[in-house]
């Protein structure tokens, strides 16, 4: 019987960038149900220490329904804590997944830069 192959899990990194009160988070990889933890931990740490955390979602490759479901509860826990989650250079799938389920106009964008 042949053993089962391993199957590598995409992966997500985070590199942060810090201005005054305003932390930003640039994303690397996929936002998928396997790497939806390590974004919600790096975000919920960096909010607590600061009052705004913007996600650069430049190098994103792919936003699942898990990603998007992670990215509307960390936005509703920033709210209720009075801070603010905001998402910036989205790739225009995910701005298209973002008007299709009337998210768009729920996250705030960053300057000129959703």
């Amino acid at each position: 019987m042949a053993a089962n192959p391993i199957i590598p899990i995409s992966s997500l990194s985070i590199d942060q960038r810090k201005s005054g009160d305003t932390v930003t988070l640039l994303c690397h990889g996929k936002v998928i149900a396997e790497t939806t933890p390590i974004l919600r931990d790096e975000v919920r740490r960096v909010l607590a220490e600061s009052g705004t955390v913007v996600l650069d979602l430049t190098d994103v490759s792919y936003l699942d329904s898990s990603g998007l479901g992670a990215l509307v509860g960390l936005y509703a826990s920033a709210k209720r804590a009075g801070k603010q989650l905001k998402l910036i250079n989205l790739s225009d799938r995910i701005k298209e997944l973002l008007r299709i389920t009337k998210l768009l106009s729920v996250f705030e964008g960053y300057g000129a830069y959703m």
